[in-house]
């Protein structure tokens, strides 16, 4: 999934370093003071929604080991993203960003997703709904992000549509608008779509989020369910070392007696 950092991104980085002049040093040569853009530091979300259902199941990590990124990729919660860090307004902070082919380093040292700089807007982004942003998240945000270029954008309702209207949503853009990507409702506790840019279903579970890979046909594991792989995978290698280690003295035994029978 991920790619090299696009040449009109390294072209927008290189012109977003503005060099500021200082006085001359006891020398008499003038240096200059390169001063990276930033985004301001916003205040954390007044609600636990995030850490319910994105923290503390780990998607966030399973998605990153998932897409094996490295510097060009991007999987990130409530990072602001605007045009640029001195647009004054604009800004949305979404519950989760994924990017690809872009210079991670820099929105990390820019404290935001600066589009102007990356050269190209973010790829898919989620919101988790919360009584205080719902209504939110499909008005406002849906427009904004549309304007901003953003491929796909997601909502996740763990209510089950009281703040969202429906549990889960997805938008993809089509010729600078957002169409409705369909979602399958299998039965009253799961619901599911397909992501194109991400090639993952996401899903609705009894009001959990879970994230299904088609090609592997297996589920991201929560940091519950890799603890337990975890184990299960190192009982069965105790099991098998035992069995092994068993199988070896049973060896010993038999050349012990056969020993003991040619000796007689």
């Amino acid at each position: 999934m991920t790619s090299k950092l696009p040449q009109q991104a390294k072209d927008a980085r290189e012109t977003a370093l503005p060099t500021t002049s200082r006085p001359e040093d006891s020398d008499g040569a003038e240096f200059y003071d390169e001063k990276l853009e930033k985004f301001p530091v916003f205040p954390p979300r007044d609600d636990m929604q995030n850490s319910l259902h994105l923290d503390q199941p780990a998607h966030q990590a399973a998605l990153q080991r998932h897409f094996r990124g490295g510097d060009d990729a991007i999987v990130l919660s409530e990072i602001p993203v605007r045009q640029s860090p001195g647009q004054r307004e604009g800004h949305r902070i979404p519950d989760l960003l994924i990017a690809f082919g872009v210079d991670r380093p820099l929105a990390v040292e820019q404290n935001g997703y600066s589009i102007r700089d990356q050269g190209k807007p973010p790829d898919f982004v989620l919101e988790v709904a919360s009584p205080t942003t719902g209504l939110e998240d499909y008005t406002g945000k849906r427009i904004d992000y549309a304007n901003f270029g953003i491929p796909e954008y997601w909502r996740f309702d763990p209510s089950g549509g009281r703040y969202h209207g429906a549990p889960l949503g997805g938008d993809r853009l089509v010729e600078g608008a957002y169409q409705p990507i369909e979602i399958i409702e299998t039965s009253p506790d799961h619901l599911h779509g397909h992501s194109d840019v991400l090639n993952l279903d996401l899903c609705w579970e009894n009001g959990l989020l879970r994230w299904w890979d088609p090609a592997a046909q297996r589920y991201l594991l929560t940091f519950d369910e890799t603890d337990q792989a975890r184990a299960e995978e190192a009982e069965a290698r105790a099991e098998a070392e035992a069995r092994a280690d068993s199988a070896e003295a049973r060896v010993r035994e038999l050349e012990a007696e056969l020993e003991r029978r040619g000796g007689t």
